[in-house]
């Protein structure tokens, strides 16, 4: 394993292509900017694929689990066995984002990288055991560096896989009972915020619920406080194994080269640590959707981000990201299929 590769430099975007793309849209039947949003994000992805018409036919969904020491503390309306039931679940094509990827024709992925069954044996997923899910980080640091690389690692490796399997879009999902705890936790150590602005329902939390876990999360800010300047450390201070992956994942498609479809609010603040240590990754992600979690909005201004859906969702699992790849491919497609002004023999406005 290559020391900190994570700070590796990300691949430039092809400026020419972009320039291409941008003359292209202004050629085509339809008034200078009519389409909006499609029209920007094709040629954004005419930038990141180096390519004048861009297509996204090859589609990679990474799903990363762990379980979360930080349950122990009562955050969670669901029990920790839910992480290794739903794994066997997406398998076995019953979860929402398995029905998502068949009908995208896209390739699904699902790693375990520590549940609280160390004993989990599922045909179909990568069993990586860094550990029995993380330690409950009100207490100490939610994993070790060494676990912490290795999570990293494994984010980096389902991307190499994705490559090697011809992917155009990476879109990363999470599955870990406890998450939003931890990501409420990271978002609040990195961009220095209230934890009520933070902290919410995640799986459906009465309002008595959400008061604790914000206690929770301020007790484990507070024993943490001292390194909040080190996002590395902080990640291995109060994230999950599943969210580290995440990151990994991130880093290596900016660095070789792959289009990001960044999932929900999990998923935005692992690409919030992600740019925070490499802040050139930042360029090759996209975002599917702003969910319901109160800190996903708060997360994607920072970001500077413009999702592109809407929908109310807080389910996970890349499900929010996958519903925004249709529409993705059809900004593809009324870039590289509509007529020019030329083509068509249509009178173009005057010059």
């Amino acid at each position: 394993m290559t020391q900190a590769w994570w700070l590796n430099p990300c691949k430039p975007i092809d400026s020419h292509a972009v320039e291409q793309a941008e003359a292209r849209q202004q050629q085509l039947t339809k008034p200078a900017g009519s389409l909006g949003r499609l029209e920007s994000v094709a040629v954004q992805l005419a930038g990141l694929q180096g390519q004048l018409k861009p297509t996204l036919d090859q589609v990679w969904i990474g799903i990363f689990a762990g379980d979360h020491g930080v349950v122990a503390e009562g955050v969670s309306a669901y029990p920790q066995e839910v992480t290794g039931q739903m794994l066997h679940n997406f398998v076995s094509g019953g979860a929402a984002i398995s029905v998502l990827a068949r009908q995208l024709g896209a390739a699904l992925e699902v790693v375990d990288l520590g549940t609280v069954n160390p004993g989990l044996d599922l045909k179909g997923v990568r069993h990586l055991n860094i550990g029995p899910g993380t330690a409950n980080f009100a207490v100490t640091a939610a994993m070790t560096a060494a676990q912490g690389a290795l999570a990293l690692q494994a984010g980096r490796d389902s991307v190499h896989r994705a490559i090697a399997g011809g992917a155009q879009l990476f879109i990363g999902g999470e599955m870990g009972i406890g998450n939003t705890t931890a990501a409420s936790a990271l978002a609040c150590a990195l961009l220095d915020c209230p934890v009520v602005q933070m902290t919410g329902p995640g799986t459906g939390l009465n309002a008595a619920g959400v008061s604790h876990k914000a206690q929770v999360i301020e007790r484990a800010l507070a024993l943490h406080s001292a390194q909040r300047g080190d996002p590395l450390q902080t990640l291995y201070n109060l994230g999950g194994f599943e969210i580290a992956a995440l990151v990994g994942a991130y880093l290596a498609c900016a660095q070789e080269g792959v289009a990001v479809l960044v999932d929900g609010f999990i998923c935005s603040v692992g690409a919030l640590v992600a740019v925070r240590l490499n802040p050139a990754c930042r360029q090759w992600l996209l975002f599917g959707h702003c969910g319901a979690e109160p800190g996903h909005r708060h997360v994607l201004e920072t970001l500077d981000a413009e999702p592109l859906l809407a929908l109310g969702l807080r389910l996970g699992e890349g499900s929010g990201a996958a519903l925004a790849v249709p529409l993705l491919r059809l900004a593809c497609d009324l870039h590289g299929q509509m007529a020019t002004f030329a083509e068509a023999a249509v009178a173009d406005r005057p010059a």
